[in-house]
């Protein structure tokens, strides 16, 4: 007999592995809910709450939390603890005054990323459409799955808008041009921050945005891995410790030995 409908359920061993569920805990993992992100790109409100902040021992718990009504994710209140939060989403805990954005680290996992209450009450989001609807009426989707009717003409795909979470409305945008400051979200330089250099163009094919970051290493990724987060060299959004400079295994290595030192001194 064929399945019906989608699949409810999601094994322990196929969760991303940014996660960082452990293996032996269960046999299963708490599936996304359908939402703005995709499953492998987004963090659920469970894992978040129970693994990250600790704030509950268990399922039940965060349940709990949530139904309370105390946890925001962009100025909404969600009680689904498998919500699925993504890259840049704010999350906000009236109770305790406390504010969250997604962001991934080095190692391209998301963090716990603390931000001020002024920071929270906005976010960016990278244009994936900018087309005309019904009507004749312009409109563009971002990253998140926002829908903004009425954009700045200027405002193409690629480039990201600032949008205020208490209106919806875009703020601000920046342009996807050499010299701006982007975040890696995907391939193998994930959550990597630097400037971009050049961009290649390949018809029919992928193309590729040289990025150069702070020590002046330079590498390349698909432009779809690409995401404005600052004219110029400077970011619009707090930047996690780290500051998305990606250190090689011996400058990794150094930097444990320093801290070990400091430490036994």
């Amino acid at each position: 007999m064929s399945a019906r409908g989608p699949k409810k359920h999601m094994k322990r061993l196929a969760a991303p592995k940014h996660w960082m569920l452990d293996k032996l805990t269960g046999t299963y993992a708490p599936k996304p809910s359908a939402g703005p992100h995709k499953q492998r790109e987004c963090l659920p409100l469970i894992v978040f709450l129970r693994n990250r902040l600790k704030y509950a021992l268990n399922g039940r718990e965060v349940r709990s939390i949530l139904m309370q009504r105390l946890v925001k994710v962009d100025g909404k209140v969600r009680t689904d603890s498998t919500y699925p939060t993504g890259f840049l989403d704010v999350i906000s805990i009236e109770k305790t005054d406390e504010h969250f954005r997604l962001i991934y680290d080095i190692k391209g996992r998301f963090t716990v990323h603390r931000i001020t209450a002024e920071e929270g009450k906005f976010k960016l989001g990278k244009v994936r459409r900018c087309q005309l609807g019904a009507g004749g009426i312009p409109y563009v989707v971002t990253h998140d799955g926002r829908t903004v009717r009425f954009p700045d003409p200027l405002i193409k795909v690629n480039d990201t808008v600032k949008i205020d979470l208490e209106t919806g409305k875009i703020v601000d945008f920046i342009k996807f041009e050499v010299g701006n400051l982007v975040m890696v979200t995907g391939g193998r330089s994930m959550g990597s921050v630097g400037v971009i250099t050049h961009r290649e163009r390949h018809h029919g094919g992928f193309d590729i945005v040289h990025v150069k970051d702070a020590n002046e290493r330079l590498f390349a990724t698909r432009l779809s891995n690409v995401f404005v987060i600052g004219a110029g060299s400077e970011p619009w959004i707090s930047l996690p410790k780290g500051k998305g400079l990606r250190l090689t295994i011996a400058e990794e290595r150094d930097a444990r030995r320093a801290k070990a030192t400091e430490a036994s001194a």
